[in-house]
């Protein structure tokens, strides 16, 4: 089984939704379920097909999660320090075509979200800017096409 790599927050985060998977969705869920049933017959009742199909994706979810778990290889970022980029770095470029000015957390795949500033260490730009310092220029194949960025700052916070 293979490690996935991650940040504590990220871990975190996982073990707080499990935990809500496990103690208030999937009661909710047999609740529904339980009172589905009550209303009789099961082969025409949206509410109880509508419910078991909760059930299915929600458990999906929770066996997804303890997998992660599992397999987790939390490194604190906050030990971390240096020039380069690497996991857990939080780095600001700048687009040199637009010169607009982004900042990304360089992260585990589980705890990815571009909205949110954290770009998965799988990505073809954190791909492109591992081992790279502060001042150097990066080319990225990206899927809308070809990006040049700036590196100006490399932190781990």
């Amino acid at each position: 089984m293979e490690k996935i790599p991650m940040t504590a927050a990220g871990y975190a985060a996982l073990e707080a939704e499990l935990k809500q998977r496990q103690q208030q969705e999937r009661p909710r869920i047999i609740q529904a379920i339980a009172e589905a049933r009550a209303l009789g017959d099961l082969s025409e009742n949206a509410e109880y097909h509508a419910a078991k199909e909760a059930q299915g994706l929600n458990e999906g979810r929770v066996q997804e999660l303890e997998g992660l778990i599992s397999r987790a290889d939390i490194i604190d970022v906050s030990k971390l320090d240096g020039q380069s980029v690497k996991f857990g770095a939080t780095v600001t470029l700048v687009d040199e075509d637009t010169e607009e000015e982004r900042v990304y957390q360089i992260v585990g795949e589980p705890e990815a979200d571009v909205r949110r500033g954290k770009m998965s260490i799988t990505s073809p730009v954190a791909r492109a800017l591992i081992g790279k310092t502060v001042g150097d220029t990066v080319e990225v194949n990206t899927p809308g096409g070809g990006k040049s960025y700036e590196i100006v700052k490399v932190a781990f916070i």
